[in-house]
């Protein structure tokens, strides 16, 4: 959960770009946004797919596979991504409303959490088997880790403006981001099916 978190996607950006343009507490509507899709996501897999992925359990391998190479694709373009220039500067605030729902939207079209949690989560976890409480406590952890590193990602980019004008710490940012990418889609690859 903490690797599908930090890595860059919709999510990670959007929040990051909300605290940059409007502030800290602007972003945390957008966080929220993001974790309560993915609890919906969570609850899908968990609720909706259990009868699903042992009738096409290929196609999860298939999909685990598919999402593996395009993380390491992604990494390997943050790598070799050029940083530029970036001007700052105070966006138009919006509503708490409106920022919720970009990040709930942003999460539910996301094609790396649809990965990870159609995908991903069943070689993890064995969802036939949660009982409610072990249901709860999943929940839990995903809210607890995507809300802690999205409000991290959110405190961090709303203190460090000058950082990311910065085109040394844009490039040493892509290769770290890029590695953990390219890391997490190699251990996912390696990683058996059940």
């Amino acid at each position: 959960m903490f690797l599908l978190a930090i890595t860059p996607g919709p999510g990670v950006f959007a929040t990051v770009s909300k605290a940059l343009f409007s502030g800290f507490k602007y972003a945390i509507p957008v966080v929220i946004g993001i974790v309560v899709g993915d609890l919906i996501f969570l609850l899908f897999a968990i609720y909706g797919l259990s009868m699903i992925a042992e009738i096409f359990s290929e196609l999860f391998i298939l999909i685990k596979y598919l999402g593996s190479g395009y993380l390491i694709l992604l990494g390997i373009k943050l790598w070799r991504t050029n940083p530029s220039r970036t001007d700052i500067t105070e966006s138009k605030l919006q509503s708490r409303k409106y920022n919720f729902w970009g990040g709930l939207s942003i999460t539910l079209g996301n094609p790396k959490v649809i990965l990870f949690y159609l995908g991903f989560l069943p070689t993890f976890v064995d969802l036939k088997i949660l009982s409610s409480l072990d249901v709860a406590i999943v929940g839990f952890i995903v809210s607890l880790v995507l809300g802690s590193v999205m409000l991290f990602y959110a405190f961090t980019a709303s203190r460090a403006k000058l950082l990311f004008k910065s085109e040394s710490a844009q490039n040493k940012m892509n290769k770290i981001a890029g590695s953990v990418m390219i890391g997490t889609g190699t251990v996912l690859l390696s990683k058996k099916p059940n």
